[in-house]
């Protein structure tokens, strides 16, 4: 296979700490009490950074405490104190999620020889590795290798493919597969051997879905376990001591199926591999999320036994695994391990966010430039707004913040077919709320005053730099896709009060409002749809009341659905959005879309029409959980009984909504 393959890099000897005796009393116990040819490996993670340097939130343009590798360093640099020996990775999604992110892609663009902000944050930190994530590819293949080629360290991916062959370890991929890394290591006695620590990264396979147009003809992916069946023996044959898989896949099911988005427990099976990175679910392990999950202890934060981490998101924590080597007849054993997830800050009794560590002047100093570009790039008016713009009730009532970004796409979408053979058909549009509490936390909504509108506002009503595109659906796959959507609440009891709304493992980027069509949602009926997409109840009907101009919508009847890459080439699973119904796809963003349409129109009046509310069910209530500010908005509420009902856990503000 070559060096591609087992390409061993010799860099900088690890990080003992300060000097000794300050950083005695810290040391972790394993470096505490290692004794000759016992030796003590910290393996620290940072995970789904999505642009995120500096503590700051460019949506609201104010610095805040819970986001930033800045702040991750300091407990990378506290780590690394701690233990003898250490190492750094990073398990993939740093080049995209942010303003800043998009105003190097958008803007600045990367040419040649250009240094990336976040990879000059990573630099300055000192990274050992890293593996690419599902949004490395946002931006295109060109932008990513450009980006990645300012790394002083290696990044690895095994599962995304150039030229397949008979089998993975035939494959020509796109990066590296794996890297073993050449080190030395401290024993208990202060002895160095020599180590060989062998990394492989793997990303989901859905990115040939959710990035098409930018992956379709250039790569193809594979199964991660099957890739990692392959690749591990290999790395054990180029002398491998001890092997980390870097999966930016989460932790799911325990059942292997072909193609998983969350492989990291089946992966866990695969003989050779030692310790897991995990990643792409935004979460944090250990940790009581996963706490009934087959396969995994998430008090004690293994899978299959092995040895787990996720480091939350946007640098919120910093994952570390302790490894207690032995050195057994010249070959490195793991003979004991724990794992932990340190937080950057804390939410207190009273709702306030207290920071846990400063930021680290260094790593903002790799940045500061683009940081201050990215600045100027937000707060650029682009026109007014005759009404708020906020997300706190966006999943309970048709909402102001989805109802721009609908009418935007289906102005769009109209020009793009005005002359085609499509011309004639209605035009709705599927929009989501991005920024609606769920992990993001009770601060995590839009919320824009009547004014002006910044380029900030409208990269803060759609977070994501998708694409538009259009398919044509009909009335029955219209009626699936909204019957999806209504995954989003609990099936509840007529009759009954105060019964909780929301299905906390659906994400509200799923809950699609379809504008252009009037529906009720009977919350009395069962989900046809689990939260993930599967087929749960094909018998039941949420979505009652469906007409277009005031008619039933028939199963025959035709529509053209303005939405966005992600979601019309299969995302989410959603009926009539599979990949196979695209009729336009179009060379613009959804955000530059939304920019243009307030250009265009320069005073927008975003208020909601109301074309979606709940079946009413007489003296039945629900309880729903928002953000603390809601209440400055409920007047607002058109066709929705709805009062205060005390806290919500952390941090949000409950609601009782009278059915």
């Amino acid at each position: 296979m070559g060096l591609r393959n087992s390409t061993l890099i010799s860099r900088r000897e690890f990080v003992a700490g300060a000097a000794f005796g300050t950083t005695l009393l810290a040391m972790h116990p394993f470096s505490a009490r290692a004794a000759a040819n016992q030796a003590h490996l910290r393996i620290m993670e940072t995970t789904d950074l999505h642009v995120h340097v500096f503590p700051y939130d460019y949506y609201s343009d104010k610095p805040i405490d819970t986001v930033g590798l800045a702040r991750t360093a300091s407990h990378i640099v506290d780590v690394r104190a701690e233990a003898t020996n250490s190492i750094l990775l990073d398990n993939g999604d740093f080049l995209q999620g942010n303003p800043m992110g998009d105003y190097i892609a958008y803007e600045r663009g990367m040419k040649d020889g250009d240094m990336h902000p976040v990879i000059a944050a990573m630099n300055a930190v000192g990274f050992d590795a890293s593996t690419l994530g599902n949004h490395e590819f946002n931006y295109g293949l060109d932008f990513l290798m450009k980006s990645i080629a300012g790394a002083n360290f290696p990044v690895v991916s095994a599962n995304v493919v150039v030229e397949r062959g008979a089998n993975p370890r035939d494959d020509k991929t796109l990066l590296m597969p794996y890297v073993i890394l050449e080190r030395m290591i401290k024993d208990g006695t202060g002895t160095e051997h020599p180590i060989k620590i062998g990394l492989i990264g793997f990303v989901p396979p859905q990115v040939m879905n959710w990035d098409r147009r930018h992956l379709e003809g250039n790569v193809t992916t594979r199964d991660i376990v099957e890739t990692a069946r392959a690749y591990v023996p290999e790395m054990k044959e180029a002398g491998a001591d001890i092997i980390i898989a870097l999966s930016h896949s989460g932790i799911g099911s325990a059942n292997e199926t072909e193609f998983m988005e969350n492989a990291s427990v089946p992966l866990a099976t695969v003989d050779g591999i030692d310790a897991i990175m995990t990643g792409h679910s935004h979460l944090v392990f250990p940790g009581t999320q996963y706490a009934d999950f087959a396969g995994v202890d998430a008090e004690k934060g293994t899978i299959h036994g092995k040895p787990a981490a996720m480091g939350g998101f946007w640098g919120s924590h910093l994952g570390v695994i302790d490894l207690m080597l032995e050195n057994d007849g010249g070959t490195w054993k793991v003979s004991a391990h724990t794992s932990e997830a340190r937080p950057i800050s804390q939410r207190n009794e009273d709702r306030s966010i207290s920071a846990l560590v400063e930021s680290q002047d260094f790593v903002l100093a790799a940045a500061q430039k683009e940081h201050d570009e990215t600045l100027a790039y937000v707060r650029r008016a682009v026109g007014k707004t005759s009404a708020p713009l906020h997300s706190y009730f966006a999943l309970v009532a048709d909402d102001p913040s989805v109802q721009i970004v609908s009418i935007a796409q289906k102005w769009y979408i109209g020009e793009m077919l005005a002359g085609t053979e499509y011309a004639d058909l209605p035009i709705l549009s599927a929009a989501a709320p991005f920024k609606a509490g769920g992990r993001g936390g009770a601060e995590y909504y839009t919320d824009v005053p009547a004014g002006d509108v910044a380029i900030k506002n409208v990269a803060d009503l759609y977070l994501y730099p998708n694409t538009a595109r259009a398919v044509k659906v009909t009335g029955e796959q219209l009626k699936g896709w909204l019957e999806r959507s209504a995954g989003m609440f609990n099936q509840v009891e007529a009759g009954k009060a105060d019964q909780v709304l929301l299905n906390p493992d659906f994400p509200s980027y799923n809950f699609d409002v379809i504008d252009g069509v009037s529906y009720e949602i009977d919350l009395s009926q069962p989900s046809r749809f689990t939260a993930k997409g599967e087929l749960a109840d094909e018998t039941a009907n949420r979505i009652v009341n469906l007409t277009y101009n005031g008619a039933p919508v028939t199963p025959d009847q035709e529509f053209i659905v303005a939405t966005n890459n992600y979601r019309a080439s299969g995302g989410g699973d959603f009926p009539g959005a599979m990949g196979d119904t695209i009729i336009f796809e179009g060379p613009d963003t959804n955000r530059d879309v939304i920019v243009r349409y307030i250009v265009e129109q320069g005073t927008i009046n975003p208020s909601a029409d109301g074309n979606w509310a709940f079946t009413s069910l007489p003296d039945t209530s629900v309880l729903f959980d928002t953000g603390p500010k809601a209440k400055d908005y409920m007047g607002d509420l058109e066709n929705i009984t709805i009062e205060e009902a005390g806290d919500g856990p952390d941090g949000f503000a409950r609601f009782r909504i009278q059915l």
